[in-house]
């Protein structure tokens, strides 16, 4: 399985993922082509450079718009257009991208609109998204979508995210470093703080690995193929400003377990942390399973069981990933009665999964599809979208459920 890590020594943002894809072997013109299939109103230029940055040399992004005429460019902070989360999918669905590709990337401006609703106390239709909807971050994040498929990514992973500190000027004066939004977005992800007095993670590289990262945590175990450096626009003094990806195929190891069988399909590894509860109000669960799922769980389901002296009681069960087992695991110590919790991993066999996008009388609904062994075999709509339609719309929710069955 071909993989990608990225080690964010000097962390990430979204002009430094696109010069590192490039200086993995992503044909730049290949990038420039398919960018051109956005039919973004205004031009944009795209172009590469070397850039050394203490001797190690990588690959600096620059995109040049009548926002940023002066040229190099990085993740500002000043007063660019401002979008709606809907017209960027309206850009998105427009254009003449894969479907793979206008899927992920919405999946990316989603994510951004949530952790900027949240900070701003919103709906996440409502939010302006400001910095990252100007046309740079929009080729940014496009882009980087793109060069992971032209590298063949299948999976990636991610180090822990470094941080600076300090303040940077925002469309909503001066902010603290990290952001609020990107702050948002680093829930139940291990981070590295930093003496550095500069942004290092910008809420377009926040967005893009926490939205397609599988875990974050040391270098799995792989044979590197390939490995790309991107440079960021300013020079740091304790340290190189690059972004540092490294390509390969990822072999078996006895704590990451990812595996192809034709019987089964594709499978690894997860943490499951379990506790017993006989004391606990019940309203209390519900709050507790919100702020497992907040910090990062997978999955959280309560089982009733019958416990010695014929206590009823429930068993919680949390699957989660490592790197975030242990906030988990304090979650449920702080946040229930209960004194001791038990953990361990167990494989599981997951399908190969994309999205796609299916109109109904009432709007688009989106559709998580699953794969076995290259075939697709089940395509299920999203709850949510379809909630979301019913509301609207004054209909039944089986009603657009139905119809986007129906669709598919």
């Amino acid at each position: 399985m071909k993989i990608i890590y990225f080690d964010c020594f000097s962390g990430i943002s979204g002009d430094m993922v696109l010069g590192a894809v490039v200086d993995a072997g992503v044909d730049p013109d290949v990038l420039s082509n398919e960018l051109a299939k956005l039919k973004l109103e205004t031009e944009f230029s795209l172009h590469f450079q070397k850039a050394t940055k203490h001797g190690i040399t990588g690959t600096q992004a620059i995109v040049e718009t009548p926002e940023n005429s002066h040229g190099g460019h990085h993740h500002k902070h000043d007063h660019g257009p401002s979008r709606h989360l809907s017209e960027i999918f309206d850009l998105l669905d427009t254009s003449d991208l894969k479907t793979s590709i206008r899927d992920t990337a919405k999946q990316i401006f989603d994510r951004l609109a949530e952790a900027e609703a949240k900070v701003h106390d919103t709906d996440k239709a409502k939010v302006h998204l400001h910095e990252v909807s100007g046309i740079d971050s929009i080729v940014d994040i496009v882009g980087a979508v793109i060069g992971f498929e032209q590298l063949g990514a299948e999976e990636i992973y991610a180090s822990p995210l470094s941080l600076g500190r300090g303040f940077v000027k925002c469309a909503h004066g001066m902010m603290p470093v990290p952001v609020p939004g990107t702050m948002e977005l680093l829930h139940g992800v291990p981070i590295r703080q930093t003496e550095i007095p500069k942004e290092l993670v910008t809420p377009t590289g926040a967005a893009i690995i926490t939205t397609l990262a599988k875990d974050f945590g040391v270098m799995p175990n792989m044979t590197i193929n390939q490995i790309g450096y991107g440079a960021g626009t300013r020079d740091l003094d304790m340290q190189p400003n690059l972004l540092r990806i490294c390509i390969g195929e990822k072999s078996p190891s006895n704590n990451i377990k990812h595996r192809h069988d034709p019987a089964l399909g594709f499978s690894d590894s997860i943490e499951i942390i379990e506790t017993n509860v006989d004391d606990m109000s019940p309203e209390i669960s519900s709050y507790v399973m919100d702020k497992l799922l907040e910090h990062g769980a997978l999955d959280v389901f309560f089982v009733p069981i019958l416990m010695k002296k014929g206590r009823a009681a429930i068993k919680i069960n949390v699957l989660c990933s490592s790197s975030t087992r242990d906030l988990l695991i304090k979650t449920l110590l702080t946040e229930t009665t209960t004194f001791g919790v038990r953990f361990y991993t167990a494989d599981r066999v997951i399908l190969n999964r994309d999205y796609v996008e299916i109109n109904t009388e009432w709007g688009p609904v989106r559709a998580k599809r699953g794969y076995l062994n290259g075939d697709l075999i089940k395509t299920i709509p999203e709850y949510e979208d379809c909630k979301s339609l019913a509301e609207q719309n004054s209909v039944s929710l089986q009603s657009v459920f139905q119809e986007a069955l129906r669709k598919i």
